[in-house]
């Protein structure tokens, strides 16, 4: 089959990096990207250090409103379906991408393959939850990560279109994390654009890029007032989004305990967050990982969004207030080596397969 994938963002990035490589042993892949994360530390780092192919588009679509990007994307990407007749449309995750895609290929009675389908967290307040509810609702085979999210389809009635598959991002955890070059972490760079040669020996590891968290300069500054406290430095590649408020808060803001850094490529991310003590984000990617890694996550969002990596207090939730991260970070974890919710590693391979099957 001709599939065509569309990715964005840079956790779809991670997951068609291992995807794609088993996808094209049996079809062809027009490879379309939005460009929704479009410099160079959020997209371009990417493609090159997983080998991702090059993208066949690049429609160079970022920013504006959730309303007007969206659209945006539909009208370029109907342009693509029309000129490229794909058999499939596979998407990932949540994204505005994700969803312009599926809205997209329904209208051109285009099949659609959703990975990481059945995902909620309960609120339409979420805007990745809209995405996630009607790129599953227009789509006809729908894959997850997660034995929770296939039961929130069979609640949706949806189950005939959806199997428990397992998490690409896990495939790419074991598979990078095991490949990671020794100088991995020589090319990150602190904010005054000085060169840092190595990993602190103990040290915390902070993402934060959420809408929620990144409204008004409170959520941030109380973040940075926990991490500052901590016994060890924090690192803490700063989201392009956050890049105004950072500045601002460090002109009036001690924080000595924190090396704020430009954001980084996955091999670098993996990297850190193996080397850490503990973590501290707000990235559904990020705390799976750091799930993957057996590291200690605090979330700093409202709702669980991976409630299998919470088990054991491996993962807990917080609010954007020092006091209340602090003390989860303080609590003691106890972690069941056998426990696997993610499958078992060979989730780009069942992909694969699901969408052979589907073709047949």
């Amino acid at each position: 089959m001709k599939i065509l994938t569309v990715v964005g963002a840079r956790p779809q990035f991670i997951k068609a990096a291992v995807v794609s490589r088993k996808l094209r042993d049996v079809h062809n892949e027009v490879l379309v990207h939005t460009g929704q994360h479009y410099d160079y530390d959020m997209s371009e780092i990417f493609f090159e250090e997983l080998s991702i192919p090059h993208p066949d588009y690049s429609l160079g679509i970022a920013g504006g409103s959730h309303a007007r990007m969206t659209g945006d994307m539909m009208i370029r990407l109907e342009e693509v379906m029309l000129a490229e007749k794909p058999d499939f449309v596979l998407v990932y995750g949540d994204t505005n991408s994700t969803l312009a895609a599926a809205l997209t290929a329904v209208k051109l009675h285009i099949p659609i393959g959703h990975v990481e389908a059945g995902n909620r967290l309960g609120t339409l307040n979420n805007p990745e939850e809209i995405n996630r509810i009607c790129t599953d609702h227009v789509s006809q085979l729908l894959m997850c990560c997660t034995q929770s999210a296939f039961d929130f389809l069979v609640r949706e009635g949806l189950e005939k279109r959806a199997s428990f598959i397992g998490d690409p991002m896990y495939d790419a955890f074991l598979f990078y994390g095991e490949r990671l070059p020794q100088n991995v972490l020589t090319n990150i760079f602190d904010r005054s654009g000085q060169k840092w040669g190595g990993v602190l020996k103990d040290y915390y590891y902070l993402t934060c890029h959420r809408e929620e968290n990144t409204l008004s300069d409170k959520p941030l500054f109380e973040i940075l007032k926990a991490m500052q406290s901590l016994d060890a430095p924090t690192i803490y590649p700063v989201h392009p989004r956050n890049m105004k408020t950072v500045h601002q808060l460090c002109k009036t803001n001690n924080y000595s305990n924190i090396l704020f850094i430009k954001p980084v490529g996955y091999l670098s991310s993996i990297a850190l967050i193996k080397g850490s003590k503990k973590i501290v984000t707000d990235s559904g990617g990020v705390q799976r990982e750091a799930f993957f890694a057996k590291k200690q996550c605090v979330t700093i969002f409202d709702y669980v969004i991976w409630p299998e990596t919470m088990v054991g207090n491996a993962n807990q939730l917080a609010r954007a207030e020092a006091e209340d991260i602090l003390c989860k970070l303080s609590v003691k974890v106890a972690w069941d080596l056998f426990y696997k919710p993610f499958g078992n590693g060979d989730a780009a391979k069942k992909i694969t397969e699901a969408i052979t099957s589907y073709s047949m």
